[in-house]
């Protein structure tokens, strides 16, 4: 079994890297800020993988997204996940190449699960990572797909039922309407979906403190925590991040 994680993300939209809230997206620098400001050869002993997501709106250019991947993983000696525009094998194939050690799919997952089969087909069930964006519809959990922007006629239960029966390696589980927010993960729901799929299940969306990464860990079925804004905005929220970790009792055998 895996051992909790901590996990940092990184949004990109069409050659900068942003700050987003509820899927609404405000440039933060390039590449060229990130590397400066971010020296992931420095602060990787504070984190346990990395997810690199692509939100561009509409067509996505997985050639150049590719080449960012591949230029930010040269100072990063822990896992990288990446998706966002992968709509055929050639796509994942290229983000592979480009030093991702695990590929994310979103709306494919619903348009086109025969890509899914192909990918685990060709590298295994362990190399894909669902992405599950939701929002609540009169108080009703409803995955969300092409960025957000369209509801799928298919219950929560049933999408996550249909992501395990694919084969999928793990679920990166993300609220919408906490994204951004800094008020924490969407714990009602966590709770109840967690442990409903046989897989890793990771949180997103909500995280604005080290409590909150602490409460997403609490919670029997949840095997990762993942925020982006939070390390964003508190210059040294990588170490406090998992000094609180540590001080607080969390179950994080990695990192004790």
């Amino acid at each position: 079994m895996l051992r909790n994680r901590l996990i940092f993300g990184l949004i990109y939209n069409n050659g900068g890297f942003m700050q987003s809230r509820n899927f609404r997206l405000q440039r933060v620098g390039d590449i060229n800020w990130l590397e400066k400001n971010y020296k992931f050869q420095n602060i990787s002993f504070s984190l346990d993988e990395l997810v690199v997501v692509d939100a561009t709106k509409g067509s996505k250019d997985i050639e150049n997204f590719s080449a960012v991947v591949s230029r930010l993983v040269e100072d990063v000696f822990i896992p990288v996940a990446a998706g966002g525009g992968i709509r055929k094998i050639e796509d994942a194939e290229l983000l592979f190449k480009s030093g991702a050690d695990k590929v994310i799919l979103n709306s494919p997952l619903y348009d086109d699960p025969a890509l899914a089969r192909e990918i685990i087909n060709r590298f295994g069930s362990q190399s894909l990572v669902a992405s599950v964006d939701y929002k609540l519809i009169n108080g009703v959990p409803i995955v969300h797909i092409h960025d957000g922007t369209t509801a799928i006629p298919m219950s929560l239960e049933d999408y996550l039922l249909h992501l395990e029966q694919l084969g999928v390696g793990e679920i990166i589980f993300n609220s919408i309407d906490k994204d951004g927010t800094g008020f924490g993960y969407d714990l009602e729901n966590i709770e109840k979906y967690a442990k409903s799929v046989n897989m890793p299940f990771i949180v997103m969306g909500g995280a604005g403190n080290e409590r909150h990464l602490s409460e997403g860990l609490s919670i029997d079925g949840v095997s990762a925590v993942a925020t982006a804004n939070l390390f964003n905005f508190i210059g040294n929220g990588l170490p406090n991040a998992r000094t609180y970790m540590l001080e607080h009792g969390a179950n994080l055998a990695r990192w004790e």
